[in-house]
């Protein structure tokens, strides 16, 4: 094996791991964001709130993230009053679209873990907080959503992780992220295992780093949940 132009290569590697981490960072915050009211409905009794909410996950989820992606970034394109909407020089871009796709995928997926989180809220704890006087509002806000959050973090890491997987596939509409780097050393080079292999690297590293953060934010926020010896 021949690792000398990967060594000279890592600039390339750099700029990749950079534009990686942005698609990655945008992606969740968008979706966290979107995810949290909707994923009240999602957990609402009344059917006009919560099924529009399942239809949209169910397509999320049940569909391929490439074809989403390919979705936004050519398939909007076709349409002539989305080309003469104010939203073109936005989705001309390569990055806005892939940021819009992933926060798309990784809110349909958000939505369920949280929406799974506020299900299992004991009853007991929303008993308690109305005998106490609060309103819904007040119950939704300081008792049931921080501790839906609180149990959502292992299963939220797990999504975190899988939508850093999901972003090598932005390569594929002309962004030079981490794996687009590797295909580019790739071409250069004609070393395809040392190639992939360096990112292949950098992203088992990511995740390593994303698994020991969720783990500590666990040690943080689920130890009342640990059984006392």
């Amino acid at each position: 094996m021949n690792f000398a132009p990967i060594l000279e290569s890592l600039p390339l590697y750099l700029s990749g791991l950079l534009v990686t981490l942005k698609l990655l960072l945008i992606a969740l915050v968008a979706g966290f964001v979107a995810a949290l009211p909707l994923s009240t409905l999602r957990a609402s009794h009344s059917p006009w709130a919560r099924l529009p909410v399942w239809a949209f996950t169910y397509v999320v989820r049940g569909t391929p993230l490439l074809v989403q992606l390919f979705l936004v970034y050519y398939g909007l394109a076709q349409f002539e009053s989305v080309r003469e909407s104010v939203l073109w020089p936005w989705l001309q871009s390569a990055t806005f679209c892939a940021c819009v796709a992933f926060g798309i995928n990784t809110c349909g997926y958000t939505t369920e873990i949280l929406a799974g989180a506020i299900t299992a809220t004991p009853v007991g704890e929303v008993e308690a907080a109305r005998a106490m006087g609060l309103s819904r509002t007040q119950v939704l806000r300081r008792i049931v959503l921080p501790g839906a959050l609180r149990r959502a973090i292992p299963a939220y890491g797990n999504e975190v992780v899988l939508m850093l997987h999901g972003t090598s596939l932005a390569s594929v509409v002309t962004l030079l992220d981490l794996t687009g780097a590797a295909r580019e050393v790739n071409s250069r080079h004609y070393l395809p295992f040392e190639a992939f292999l360096t990112a292949g690297a950098i992203y088992l590293c990511l995740t390593l780093a994303i698994v020991a953060l969720v783990h500590l934010a666990e040690r943080r926020w689920l130890a009342h949940l640990r059984a006392r010896t």
